[in-house]
């Protein structure tokens, strides 16, 4: 066992759930920056495995409606597969209820913990991304946002207020430039200096949504690529991670999938000449995106599609850099200059895709 299962009963908190089959063991899977998270096998190859995530309420406080978005997606989408007979992608996240016949169990420690079904999949190396992998990213994110884009009941919670509104961002990062709590401003200053110079031409699509021409659409709001699950034979079969699922612009799916997938280094790379920008992979996972989108997406939507990868990647590495002013209090790091040098990595793929935009604009129209 390692410590996580040391501190959490991982054998009791699964049978609060209403799962098939008994407990066998419990495996700690580390993916993420905020959740623990467990795959626990049953004893009978028969019966399903699941996945147990400790939700980590300090940064989705209300966990009442982040499961109630939840549910409402994954519910939706699972009837779309069902009434449109679905074969390409035929696998979704599914809720497992609490005995209760609640969406999740809290604990008498205080911590909150959901339930779901496991979705066999294969461990894929994200270094070795191909490009009909990109491609059927692409088709599993465009498959999301259009099956959602009739999704009844009213607009879902927002989870996170103003979680990719850039205004709201720089504020934060103003203000954490200002308190200099760990007196790290200093070794940052080229980092702001560039965030500074770059901010007015990156609120652009705030301005345009205050317009009213971008509609407000069900988003993923976190479609980094490792997001997405593929079978043994790199089939994509959903996209995971539903926490961040809110109101929002197409556009902030798409240039985050693009920023994350199209990067020829690590998030975290710290030699700054691997991080080059995949054209072959940005090409492909476009084509399969608006194969699914075309329908649903407006004009506008389209024609900042190829700038919306400029903006998230913008926006994670604005992200990046006011944690490490506030002493690394959300995202994981693995030591002490860990958001800092994400930061630059991010700042690195950026002025690729400045060199290379032209390129990038001319791929979206002609899939468009």
């Amino acid at each position: 066992m390692n410590k996580h299962q040391n501190y959490f009963d991982v054998k009791s908190i699964i049978n609060q759930f209403e799962i098939s089959g008994d407990f066998c063991r419990a495996e700690s899977i580390s993916v993420g920056h905020i959740n623990d998270t467990f795959l626990i096998k049953t004893k009978d190859d028969n019966d399903p495995d699941y996945v147990i995530q400790r939700i980590n309420h300090n940064i989705f406080k209300d966990v009442d409606k982040l499961m109630d978005n939840i549910y409402r997606v994954t519910t939706h989408i699972t009837n779309k597969l069902t009434t449109l007979k679905e074969t390409h992608h035929n696998r979704y996240l599914e809720l497992v209820k609490s005995k209760n016949q609640e969406l999740y169990y809290h604990d008498k420690f205080g911590n909150y913990w959901r339930c779901y079904v496991y979705c066999p999949n294969k461990t894929v190396d994200f270094n070795v991304i191909t490009p009909a992998m990109a491609f059927e990213g692409g088709v599993v994110l465009g498959k999301f946002q259009a099956f959602l884009s009739d999704l009844p009941g009213g607009r879902l919670h927002d989870i996170i207020p103003d979680f990719h509104n850039l205004e709201k961002r720089l504020s934060d990062f103003n203000m954490a430039i200002k308190n200099n709590l760990l007196k790290r401003v200093k070794i940052a200053k080229a980092e702001i200096d560039f965030f500074n110079y770059r901010a007015m031409e990156m609120l652009k699509v705030n301005e345009i949504g205050k317009q009213g021409l971008l509609p407000v659409r069900v988003t993923h709001n976190d479609t980094k690529f490792n997001n997405i699950l593929f079978d043994e034979n790199a089939n994509a079969l959903c996209i995971i991670d539903l926490d961040t699922v809110m109101n929002g612009y197409v556009l902030f799916d798409f240039g985050d999938a693009i920023r994350t997938l199209a990067n020829t280094a690590a998030e975290d790379e710290t030699n700054l000449s691997r991080v080059k920008f995949n054209f072959e992979l940005y090409d492909c996972f476009s084509k399969g995106y608006l194969k699914e989108t075309l329908p649903i997406l407006t004009k506008t939507e389209i024609e900042y599609l190829a700038f919306s990868a400029k903006l998230m990647t913008y926006i994670i590495a604005l992200r990046f850099l006011t944690d490490f002013l506030n002493g690394d209090v959300y995202f994981k790091i693995n030591y002490k200059t860990h958001n800092l040098n994400r930061a630059r990595n991010q700042l690195e793929l950026l002025k690729q895709m400045d060199k290379n935009f032209g390129r990038m604009s001319e791929i979206i129209g002609k899939y468009s």
